[in-house]
C-alpha cells in the first residue's frame, strides 16, 4: 500500500470517527428529550480500483422501535381519553355532594325532612315555617347547581373539542410540510434525522387526541389514518371542521343541530360509540361528555326534580287540585310531564308560600290554595308534606324509575348511581395510566442509553488514534523523504 493511499484512508477513517463522536455527543444531549431517536452511523468500505479505499459515510440512521412507538401512542390517546371521562364525574360527584355533607343534596334532602318534622310539631312557629321555606328553597337551589355544573361540563367539553381540532389541523399542516422537506433533505443528501424527529413530536401531539396508524411512504414520507380507515393525511393534510358555541342549555344537542359535529374535508363523520372513526382518543371522549354522559346526568337530575314536584302537588296538599302546582314548581308553573328537559333548572318554589314574592308562610301550614289562615296549631298540613317527603314511591322517570324509595332515599340512590360510574371511571384512568407508563418506558430503553454511548466513544476515539498515528507516521515517512 502506498504512502498516499495510506494518507486517504487514514483521513477517511478520521473524517468517520469524527462524525461518529459528533452523533454520540447528540445523543447524550438529547438523552431525555421527547421525540428524539438515537443516531448511528451507517459506514461500509470503500474500494478504489479494486484495493481498499479507506471509509465511506453512507449516511446517518435514526432508530426508532415503530411497534413501540405506536404502543406508546395508543396508550397517550388512552390515558388522554380515560382522564376526561373520570374527571366528568368526578366533578358530578363533588357538585352532587356526599351524604354528610349538610350542603349535599343528600344532607338538603334530609335538611327540608327534619324541618318540615320540626315545623310540624309547632306549627304556630313562624321561625321554623321560615326555615322550611329556606330549606325547600336551599334544595330547590342545590338541584339547579347540579344542573349548571352538568351544563358548564359540556361548553367546557366542547371548547376541549375546538382546542383539539385546531391543535390536530396545526400539526397536521406541519406533518405535511416536513414530509416534503425531510424528502428534499434526504434527496440532496443531506441529514434529515431532526426533522424526523420534529415530525413525530407533531405526530405525538395528535395521537393524544385521535387513534392512529402510521404508514411509510416513498420517498421517507408517512400518511396517518385512524384505525377505521379516516385519511389524516397521505401526500396531502385532511382539515378536520368544527364550530364552537359559548353557552349550552339542556335542549341543545347534536341530533338537534344545536351544537356542532365533527367533519374530515366537509364530510360529517360519526363522533359517538365504539365503531366511531375517532373512537380511542381524548377527541371521542370530550364528544362522548358532551353529547352522552352529560345528558344522562342531565336526565338524571331532571328526573329528580320530576320526583320532588310530584311528592308535593295534590293530594300532599288537601287544598290543590290536579291543575294546581304544589310546593315545588317548574318556574312557578304547573309541570308538564311532556317538558321534562331542563326542568332541575326551572325547580322553583310556589310563591304563596314565599313572602318575598308576596305570599305567605302559613300557606306551607295551611295549603297553598287556602283562602285564609286555618287555626295555628293545627299541624295536619305539614304532617302531609312530611309524609310527601318520606313516602316510598317509585320515580316516574330516569334510570332508578320504578324503584321506590322516599325523597331522601331517592337523592342517595341518585350519588351512588354516578359514584358507581365514577369508580369505574377511575378504574379504567388507573389502568391507563399502569400502561402509559410501561409504554414510556419500553420506548425510553429502545432509546438513547448513555453508559451504551460513552462505550461506544471510547471505541471511536480508539480509532480516531489510530488513524491520526498513522497520518503522523506516513507524515514523518514524507518529511524523512524530502531530506534525502
Amino acid at each position: 500500500m502506498s504512502m498516499t493511499s495510506s494518507l486517504s484512508n487514514a483521513l477517511s477513517g478520521l473524517q468517520a470517527a469524527s462524525r461518529a463522536a459528533d452523533l454520540i455527543s447528540s445523543n447524550v444531549a438529547n438523552a431525555l428529550t421527547e421525540g428524539y431517536g438515537r443516531r448511528t452511523l451507517e459506514v461500509s468500505a470503500r474500494s478504489l480500483a479494486g484495493n481498499g479505499g479507506g471509509v465511506k459515510i453512507d449516511g446517518v440512521r435514526r432508530q426508532v422501535d415503530a411497534a413501540v412507538l405506536a404502543d406508546r401512542r395508543s396508550a397517550d390517546g388512552g390515558l388522554a381519553a380515560s382522564s376526561a371521562a373520570a374527571g366528568f364525574l368526578a366533578g358530578l360527584e363533588a357538585a352532587i355532594g356526599s351524604p354528610e355533607d349538610p350542603y349535599s343534596l343528600s344532607g338538603r334532602m334530609v335538611g327540608l325532612e327534619t324541618s318540615l318534622i320540626s315545623a310540624a310539631s309547632l306549627p304556630e312557629s313562624n321561625a321554623r315555617l321560615s326555615t322550611a321555606l329556606r330549606a325547600a328553597q336551599d334544595l330547590a337551589g342545590q338541584i339547579g347547581s347540579i344542573s349548571d355544573h352538568i351544563q358548564q361540563s359540556r361548553v367546557d367539553a366542547d371548547r376541549q373539542i375546538a382546542d383539539g381540532v385546531a391543535t390536530i389541523n396545526d400539526a397536521l399542516a406541519r406533518i405535511e410540510r416536513l414530509n416534503s422537506e425531510i424528502s428534499v433533505s434526504i434527496y440532496k443528501g443531506n441529514d434529515a434525522a431532526s426533522l424526523m424527529d420534529q415530525r413525530q413530536a407533531q405526530v405525538d401531539r395528535i395521537a393524544e387526541w385521535l387513534p392512529l396508524r402510521e404508514v411509510p411512504r416513498d420517498n421517507h414520507q408517512i400518511a396517518l389514518y385512524t384505525p377505521f380507515g379516516a385519511a389524516l393525511i397521505d401526500g396531502k393534510a385532511s382539515v378536520l371542521g368544527f364550530s364552537r358555541v359559548n353557552v349550552i342549555t339542556p335542549d341543545m344537542s347534536l341530533g338537534s343541530g344545536a351544537l356542532s359535529g365533527l367533519t374530515v374535508d366537509g364530510n360529517v363523520i360519526d363522533t359517538v360509540g365504539d365503531r366511531s372513526v375517532i373512537f380511542g382518543g381524548r377527541l371521542a371522549a370530550e364528544f362522548a361528555v358532551r353529547d352522552d354522559s352529560a345528558v344522562r346526568a342531565q336526565t338524571e337530575v331532571d328526573a329528580l326534580a320530576r320526583d320532588l314536584i310530584e311528592r308535593f302537588q295534590a293530594p300532599a296538599d288537601a287544598t290543590l287540585s290536579a291543575a294546581d302546582p304544589g310546593l315545588f314548581t317548574d318556574g312557578g308553573a304547573l309541570f308538564d310531564p311532556l317538558n321534562e328537559v331542563g326542568l332541575s333548572q326551572r325547580l322553583a318554589i310556589n310563591a304563596a308560600a314565599d313572602p318575598d314574592q308576596g305570599g305567605a308562610l302559613w300557606h306551607l301550614r295551611d295549603g297553598l290554595m287556602a283562602a285564609g289562615p286555618g287555626p295555628v296549631g293545627d299541624g295536619t298540613g305539614l304532617q302531609r308534606l312530611v309524609s310527601a317527603v318520606q313516602a316510598s314511591r317509585g320515580p316516574a322517570s330516569g334510570a332508578l324509575a320504578g324503584i321506590a324509595a322516599s325523597a331522601p332515599g331517592f337523592a342517595a340512590g341518585f350519588l351512588s348511581l354516578f359514584a358507581t360510574e365514577h369508580q369505574v371511571a377511575q378504574a379504567d384512568q388507573s389502568y391507563a395510566a399502569a400502561r402509559h407508563d410501561t409504554m414510556k418506558k419500553l420506548e425510553l430503553q429502545g432509546g438513547v442509553d448513555t453508559d451504551q454511548e460513552m462505550q461506544s466513544l471510547l471505541l471511536v476515539e480508539q480509532a480516531y488514534t489510530v488513524n491520526a498515528r498513522v497520518i503522523q507516521t506516513v507524515d514523518t515517512l514524507l518529511q524523512a523523504l524530502l531530506r534525502i
